[in-house]
């Protein structure tokens, strides 16, 4: 599933593609996504510009003079830049056109994905009630600790809660919980400040290394021109479960915690 860094990685990649430039055409193919797109999004965005590219958590908002395009890439979706004469695959669903024929092409073989429109996008369910961005300011050591006082839910969970801190999916709170020396089923509570202060830089550092090598590739994330990311060679213990720890040796453990596989060290994380 496209992750925090995929998403950021394919932001910046679309951006100057389409930014400011005049939608002519948009062609809707497959509806029928997580969400289905509103049947009025061709009329709404036709003669309208993307003002404005970011993203907000793991969602891409493309922001117009009248509106904004609320995306979500789901479990395997992707966005990609091409020429108009390029037919479309099976799972391209939908397409928007710009005035000098460059495409912005919505791919999504398992239709997880959204394409939505909102006019107060920060109040949108979907947005309204997320934590702050864990490259923001805002999210520290002294945040965590504070968020993490009489919780008895396991640290890894606390820092996979899109309420508390949104992005930090699966494979980078594995990693983020190694580099910081914690075991990933400590309870949350009982955890230090210092401890909390270590934990934020290591989730800092391990997303923005993300982002520098676009993102993980572990099933069907492709930036925007079809490539992979890499930082799956950079990995310390998500799916390497019984393989050497690259600190100390030891072989990686593999557990379920809240359901999702998590890996970690038991001499290198207490």
């Amino acid at each position: 599933m496209p992750e925090l860094p995929e998403v950021e990685t394919t932001c910046r990649g679309i951006t100057p593609h389409i930014l400011g430039k005049p939608i002519s055409e948009v062609t809707v193919r497959q509806a029928r996504l997580r969400w289905p797109v509103p049947a009025q999004l061709p009329q709404l965005l036709i003669g309208l510009r993307f003002k404005q590219i970011k993203r907000r958590a793991k969602y891409l908002l493309l922001k117009t003079d009248k509106g904004t395009v609320i995306m979500h890439l789901g479990m395997s979706g992707s966005l990609r830049i091409v020429s108009r004469d390029q037919a479309p695959g099976k799972h391209d669903h939908i397409d928007i056109v710009f005035a000098d024929d460059t495409v912005l092409r919505f791919n999504d073989p398992r239709r997880f994905g959204a394409m939505l429109w909102s006019v107060a996008p920060t109040d949108h369910p979907l947005l309204a009630k997320l934590g702050p961005e864990p490259l923001s300011s805002d999210f520290n050591g002294e945040y965590l600790y504070r968020q993490a006082r009489n919780r008895k839910m396991t640290v890894k969970s606390l820092i996979m809660d899109g309420h508390i801190v949104v992005g930090v999916g699966n494979i980078y709170a594995c990693e983020s919980l190694f580099i910081a020396g914690i075991h990933p089923s400590r309870q949350a509570g009982r955890i230090s400040l210092r401890r909390y202060q270590k934990l934020a830089e290591a989730i800092k550092t391990v997303l923005r290394r993300a982002i520098e090598q676009g993102g993980t590739t572990l099933r069907d994330f492709v930036n925007e021109k079809g490539n992979p990311g890499y930082f799956q060679q950079s990995l310390f213990v998500y799916g390497r479960a019984n393989q050497p720890c690259r600190r100390c040796g030891a072989p990686i453990r593999q557990v379920k915690i809240a359901q999702r596989a998590s890996y970690f060290c038991s001499c290198c994380q207490t």
